[in-house]
């Protein structure tokens, strides 16, 4: 389930020339168009004034998701059609182009649906996706058994993996759904609720499509939620909500954080420290024995992960945190949880990088350190889908550079080309067999060529690589890693 590793320049806005965006200075008229009560309601969908990334105005669509009065001055909630939800905001009048102004439909009193009165209609987010299959001989997915060989492709190519063909392929893991923020694969869709944080299609609850905490301040930092999360309800007016950011636990105001730090004696979260380089460490926490604490995270990681519903049930769980050391304690930097027992393969169900440490490769190092876990285990493993778009990203990226680092590595022997399977490959790194054949496929490394599929690495795909891995300075080193697993399955042990 994903979610969230690090953030993209320009991730949650559409792309130019997408239906929905107006440019252009609409002046804002008090008399134009509104309900028949004389005022902006609910539902409406109106152009808004917003800066743009370069810091350009631009009236993309809108809806008024809620309105409230602030000492006689009107505030509007909107969310921007097609973009991602954490840029929603609270804006002015002035900055809605009430000319354009769309009403909702008014919807039948008693809908119905399949002739059955009383019904709700049917709805596309509620609608379970069925799993398909892709007749697709074009790009067929290579055998996990065939051996893998070097091949040139008009010179240009310095290695190319050889597979055999195939008929059928399930659709693509890495495939994206409608909505921007999850990506669905092959698997049932329906949401498991088995979970801390689990998949949440259903937008009913206008409460809950609100961000509904101002601001966090954790340690030396201060956080701007993205999404709504379910902190008691007397405290999402405050302006400022105060956390121990080494329990994790919630303030009403900085001198009760205060008075809580004379108290609190972690200088690091609870359970069993099993890595450590540098300054950077891993604790294993269980959901069971530490219970208040997982509970705390999980209200924490809400507010920066989207379509999830927080279950305080976080005994079936496993919370790994990564922190960063100095003289005043390790501070968390972000986690990632995972099922005791997962009949799936699943070995993350929920992954977040906090915002002040995106974008320097703490994300990938998550990753990394999941499947590090998975190769002690002796398994394969997979994020739990759906995973956010920032989420697929990392995984994307990580899956890609793991890849190709084991193809690039591969040397020759008796002068005959390299030779590998998928099943190899699922081997060595631990990443499940379906999503290195997606990755593979991503990558489009699959080529057909005298009689046999092969998959070719280009000049640009190998210097692209070698760039990336160069900037890539956080490691797992295996040897810092001090991890026994557990046999799960023996109730008595949770």
């Amino acid at each position: 389930m994903a979610e969230v590793v690090s953030p993209v320049p320009g991730a949650g806005r559409r792309e130019p020339g997408e239906v929905g965006r107006a440019r252009g200075p609409p002046v804002a008229d008090p008399g134009a168009a509104l309900s028949p009560q004389g005022e902006i309601i609910e539902g409406c969908r109106l152009p808004v004034l917003r800066r743009n990334q370069d810091n350009e105005d631009e009236w993309p669509l809108a809806e008024i998701l809620s309105v409230k009065d602030i000492s006689g001055r009107k505030l509007f909630y909107v969310h921007y059609i097609d973009f991602n939800k954490r840029l929603d905001e609270w804006v002015t009048h002035e900055r809605l182009d009430l000319k354009k102004i769309q009403f909702p439909k008014k919807e039948a009193k008693t809908p119905t649906k399949n002739g059955l009165p009383g019904s709700r209609p049917g709805s596309p987010d509620r609608e379970v996706k069925r799993k398909v299959e892709v007749v697709s001989p074009a790009t067929p997915v290579p055998s996990e058994t065939a051996p893998a060989s070097v091949f040139p492709q008009n010179g240009s190519a310095r290695r190319a993996v050889a597979a055999q063909p195939g008929r059928k392929r399930k659709s693509n893991c890495l495939g994206t759904d409608e909505d921007s923020q999850d990506s669905s694969d092959g698997i049932p869709s329906a949401p498991r609720m088995t979970g801390s944080l689990v998949s949440d299609r259903s937008h009913d609850d206008i409460v809950t499509r609100m961000k509904n905490i101002e601001c966090i301040e954790l340690g030396r930092h201060r956080l701007k939620p993205w999404y709504f999360s379910p902190y008691p309800q007397e405290l999402t007016t405050l302006p400022v909500l105060y956390l121990c950011e080494f329990c994790l636990k919630y303030g009403r105001s900085l001198k009760c954080l205060q008075r809580h730090l004379t108290k609190c004696d972690l200088r690091h979260p609870p359970g069993n420290e099993i890595y450590r380089k540098g300054t950077i460490s891993f604790f294993e926490i269980d959901g069971r024995k530490n219970k208040s604490y997982s509970q705390n995270l999980c209200l924490l990681a809400k507010c920066f992960l989207d379509h999830k519903t927080l279950y305080y049930d976080t005994d079936p769980f496993l919370f790994y945190v990564m922190t960063e050391y100095d003289c005043k304690g390790f501070h968390i930097v972000g986690y990632f949880s995972k099922e005791k027992e997962s009949t799936e393969d699943y070995n993350v169900a929920c992954i977040l990088t906090l915002p002040p440490y995106q974008r320097r490769g703490y994300g990938k190092l998550l990753i990394e350190f999941s499947y590090e876990l998975s190769k002690v285990e002796g398994k394969t493993g997979t994020p739990e889908k759906p995973l956010s778009d920032l989420g697929l990203l990392s995984y994307r990226s990580y899956w890609s550079q793991t890849i190709l680092e084991i193809l690039m590595g591969l040397k020759s022997e008796s002068g005959e080309r390299p030779q590998i399977t998928i099943n190899e490959i699922s081997e060595i790194t631990s990443i499940k067999k379906e999503d290195v054949i997606s990755t593979l496929q991503y990558l489009n490394l699959i080529n057909y060529y005298k009689g046999q599929y092969i998959l070719t690495l280009s000049e640009d795909i190998v210097d692209g690589h070698e760039r990336a891995m160069l900037k890539r300075l956080l490691r797992i080193d295996s040897k810092c890693l001090h991890f026994t697993p557990k046999d799960w399955s023996k109730r008595g042990k949770w």
